[in-house]
């Protein structure tokens, strides 16, 4: 059981911030609406093999990151709208599975690693108008927690991941959640539960006591649940659709799912 100071002193509303890439974002809104269900993304990809940089100081390399992202963002693309999305939970939960299912092989060549970070990018091509996702999947480990204030900074959506099957991988979805609204109090919050595939081969009343405590955890930050597979590609691109029509106020929402044995979508 959670400890409920904990969640009296940390919790905080999250108000939805108004971002410069939104109010550019909203030149082509209406075009966004009109065309949304067009949006589709390939679910058969192959996961990602990422590109080993062989830098010594992360903190240098994240500049270099940070300075070509400033060098798009400000060029002529009047088009563009440049999202950032940071994922944080313990190792070996499937973050990075995750991330590689929604981008794609396509953006192999694009994808960097360093020492505690996988930076993966999402372009989604919409009637001339470009949504351009970065994720900043953040290790697990404690070589990452350094990187924490600059992975959530600017964020328009923070994803806590945990691992179905691992009960301590949920747990420590508080030390993560405290971390992130260190640096950044307004981004969607979203918490996720991976592996479902293996989950749903768990007896039901275990099910039931891991449902139970991720929807309490999630009422507490506020965030919508949901539980995914990156195996069986289960509600990966429905996150982002969701993270899509939050930002822009689109026509769309996600059905509730609480049936135990089904993948889990609360709110």
């Amino acid at each position: 059981m959670m400890s409920h100071q904990f969640w009296q002193i940390k919790t905080i509303k999250v108000i939805p911030r108004k971002w410069k890439v939104v109010k550019k974002a909203s030149i082509f809104k209406k075009k966004i609406k009109s065309i949304w269900e067009k949006i589709r993304v390939c679910s058969n990809e192959k996961f990602k093999k990422y590109k080993k940089l062989s830098t010594k100081n992360v903190s240098q390399e994240l500049q270099v990151v940070n300075s070509e992202t400033v060098n798009v963002i400000s060029g002529d693309d009047s088009d563009l709208v440049a999202l950032k999305i940071s994922i944080l939970g313990d190792c070996q939960i499937g973050k990075t599975s995750f991330v590689a299912k929604y981008v794609g092989d396509e953006q192999e060549k694009k994808s960097l690693q360093m020492n505690g970070l996988n930076l993966m990018d999402k372009t989604l091509v919409i009637e001339g108008a470009r949504i351009a996702f970065t994720i900043w999947d953040v290790g697990g480990d404690h070589s990452s927690y350094e990187i924490i204030p600059i992975a959530c900074k600017d964020a328009v959506a923070i994803l806590f991941m945990f691992d179905l099957n691992c009960r301590n991988s949920l747990n420590s979805v508080k030390y993560w959640y405290i971390q992130a609204r260190k640096w950044n109090k307004s981004a969607i919050p979203i918490l996720i539960g991976t592996k479902f595939d293996d989950f749903v081969q768990l007896p039901l009343d275990i099910q039931w006591t891991i449902v139970s405590q991720a929807r309490t955890y999630a009422k507490a930050m506020k965030a919508t649940l949901f539980f995914s597979s990156a195996t069986h590609n289960i509600n990966v691109n429905k996150i982002f659709k969701f993270i899509m029509a939050k930002l822009f106020n689109l026509p769309w929402t996600v059905q509730r799912n609480l049936t135990i044995g089904e993948p889990i979508i609360d709110f």
